[in-house]
């Protein structure tokens, strides 16, 4: 198991069209993929998960990945989060 700890750095947020595009990079991944905020723990292959956690730019989440391709799964993700656009 991958536990990366990561800043969000899209400047309007992960709202709409940025989730379903962080769903799909997460789902093309046999890892399970979850993002981590406090206590909350969410699937990042679930659309409605993902919007509950209505992430801003600078929020801190870590990024965790299990299964057989932990580490692109987590560097995806994770490449993703830090995107400024």
């Amino acid at each position: 198991m991958i536990e990366t700890p990561v800043i969000v750095g899209h400047e309007d947020g992960i709202e709409g069209r940025p989730i379903a595009l962080l769903v799909q990079e997460a789902s093309q991944y046999a890892s399970k993929v979850y993002i981590q905020v406090d206590n909350k723990k969410i699937n990042a292959k679930s659309i409605m998960g993902m919007m509950s956690l209505a992430l801003q730019e600078g929020d801190e989440v870590t990024v965790v990945a299990e299964g057989e391709d932990e580490e692109k799964a987590a560097e995806g993700i994770k490449t993703f989060l830090k995107k400024t656009k």
